[in-house]
C-alpha cells in the first residue's frame, strides 16, 4: 500500500525531444530510490496501447489525454507518485486534471527552444517534419499549436540547466 492516500500527480509536458521522458525516468528512479511506490505513464507507449498511433488531431489528443487522466485515477490508491509524460499541447486537458486532481497535481514545463529541439532530435521527427514526411509534428509542422498554462507549474529549461540540476530542482517542489 502507498504512503498517501492519494498519489501525486507528476505531470510532464513540452514539444517532442524537450527531454520530458528522460527527466520523468530519472525522477521515477530517484523516488524508487527513496522508497516511494511509483508508476511512469509514457504518451508514446499509451498511445500504442490504445491503439491511437499517429492520430494528432485536436480530438484524438483530447481523447488520448482523457484516458490517461482516467487510467492515473483508477490507479491514484496504488501509488505514491504517477509520473506521466505526455507533449499533451492542449492547456484544456492540461487543466481537467490539474482541476480533477487538486493539490496533488504537479505540472513540469520542460522548456527549449526549437533550435535545441531540432539539433537534439533524439527520435528523428524534426528531420522528417523538414523533409515532408511528417505532417503534424506539434510545434513545427502541425495545426495544433503547444498552448502553455497560465497557472503555476514548475518549469526546467533543458538546455540551460543539466539532466540532474533539473530533476534536483522537480523533486525539491514535489518532495
Amino acid at each position: 500500500m502507498s504512503k498517501n492516500s492519494h498519489s501525486k500527480v507528476i505531470w510532464f509536458t513540452g514539444l517532442s525531444g524537450s527531454g520530458k521522458t528522460t527527466l520523468a525516468t530519472v525522477v521515477l528512479k530517484k523516488l524508487t530510490r527513496y522508497g516511494f511506490k511509483v508508476k511512469k505513464i509514457d504518451g508514446d507507449s499509451f498511445r500504442k496501447k490504445t491503439n491511437k498511433k499517429n492520430k494528432f488531431s485536436k480530438k484524438n489528443i483530447i481523447q488520448n489525454n482523457n484516458l490517461i487522466i482516467n487510467y492515473i485515477n483508477r490507479k491514484k490508491y496504488n501509488y505514491d507518485f504517477l509520473i506521466v509524460s505526455v507533449i499533451s499541447p492542449l492547456r484544456t486537458t492540461r487543466l481537467k486534471a490539474k482541476r480533477k486532481f487538486k493539490k496533488n497535481y504537479y505540472e513540469i514545463y520542460t522548456k527549449c527552444s526549437l533550435k535545441t529541439l531540432v539539433k537534439r532530435d533524439t527520435k528523428g521527427l524534426y528531420k522528417k517534419a523538414k523533409k515532408g514526411i511528417l505532417k503534424n509534428l506539434i510545434g513545427f509542422n502541425s495545426k495544433i499549436v503547444y498552448e502553455r498554462s497560465h497557472y503555476k507549474k514548475i518549469i526546467v529549461n533543458t538546455k540551460a540547466l543539466s539532466k540532474i540540476n533539473c530533476v534536483n530542482k522537480i523533486l525539491k517542489k514535489i518532495i
